[in-house]
């Protein structure tokens, strides 16, 4: 069955020369990054995510929240891309293909495995804004060496409110730019590789069904079944790392 799904992964790669790889946690676990759903290491099941995830925490104390974000922010730094992720960089470095990834992830493994091309929804843990006014922040961040309860969050030079984590909190929209170009991205595609999310976070789960309305080709790739599974003309049930590698070397056979 598994090289049934391989072989009929390989002929859609073969055939599409503008894909959009659309990942979430999965992507990253293999690197060593807890997913957030997972029942036994998910990320939620070790904090509160209302008290780390939430405006209203914010606003009522934010330097447990800093800590937290710069903390993952030391342990995303730690983190290694695993061979999916450089090997969506060699893919595209192929020739005749276009290659972007749109992602769920907030750290940065794509761009260290080589990803210029990549389009972040739910923010990034090293992106920085003020509170208020929305500006962005540059300053130095120092990422601690061990957990800690509490930091106090920088001031924004502006206006002189509280630097925030540039990432998407519960109850906000997603970053209007980035949700336009993921789905101008998702409709010029002829095939959506699915990498690593569950397809229930949404609105970004809808994402693969914009592609599939504009005639692209799904390929999933998922260990287990999913919600976009029913969407996908290739289910391959084989983790990102294993899946993505063993089909850029088959395409790489190709070239």
């Amino acid at each position: 069955m598994a090289t049934d799904q391989f072989a009929s992964a390989l002929a859609l790669a073969r055939e599409a020369s503008r894909v959009e790889v659309f990942t979430g946690a999965g992507m990253s676990a293999e690197s060593g990054l807890d997913t957030f759903r997972d029942a036994q290491t998910g990320l939620w099941t070790k904090v509160d995510p209302v008290a780390f995830a939430s405006v209203d925490s914010w606003a009522r104390d934010p330097e447990p929240m800093w800590a937290w974000y710069l903390w993952r922010g030391t342990v995303c730094r730690r983190a290694e891309p695993n061979p999916g992720h450089r090997a969506i960089a060699d893919w595209s470095l192929l020739a005749d293909v276009h290659v972007g990834v749109t992602t769920q992830n907030i750290d940065n493994l794509h761009e260290r495995g080589g990803m210029d091309d990549v389009v972040h929804l739910h923010g990034s843990l090293f992106d920085y804004r003020c509170t208020i006014c929305s500006r962005p922040w540059k300053g130095e961040v120092e990422f601690p060496d061990e957990p800690v309860a509490r930091m106090a969050p920088p001031e924004c030079p502006l206006c002189g409110n509280l630097v925030r984590p540039g990432v998407v909190w519960f109850g906000e929209q997603l970053p209007q730019d980035e949700w336009g170009r993921a789905e101008a991205r998702m409709a010029a595609a002829d095939l959506v590789v699915v990498v690593g999310t569950s397809g229930v976070v949404h609105p970004a789960a809808g994402l693969p069904l914009v592609a599939k309305h504009f005639g692209a080709k799904i390929l999933e790739i998922s260990p287990e079944e999913t919600e976009l599974s029913r969407i996908a003309d290739v289910s391959w049930r084989t983790t990102a790392a294993q899946g993505l590698t063993q089909l850029v070397m088959g395409l790489t056979l190709d070239a």
